[in-house]
């Protein structure tokens, strides 16, 4: 079994949002995947976009500067 790590993850209210995320962070070079939304977060369309939690400032950045909706960021053991 792999061991856990913690990890920055942001739960989005729609899939529109989710891939946004990935299109912008993608264009941006900043690292990370969408994933499926880990059992404990709970959120609207059950794609969540996971990095590395250095990666949290470049990930908010993208998230304001691109208006994209949230429904929480985490850092959570994966």
């Amino acid at each position: 079994m792999r061991e856990k790590k913690l990890m920055l993850v942001v739960a989005f209210p729609n899939i529109t949002n989710a891939m946004a995320m990935e299109k912008y962070c993608r264009q941006r070079g900043v690292g990370g995947r969408l994933i499926a939304v880990p059992p404990s977060i709970t959120a609207g369309c059950g794609m969540a976009w996971c990095a590395e939690p250095e990666a949290e400032a470049a990930v908010k950045e993208v998230l304001s500067g691109q208006s994209i909706g949230t429904e929480g960021i985490y850092r959570i053991l994966l």
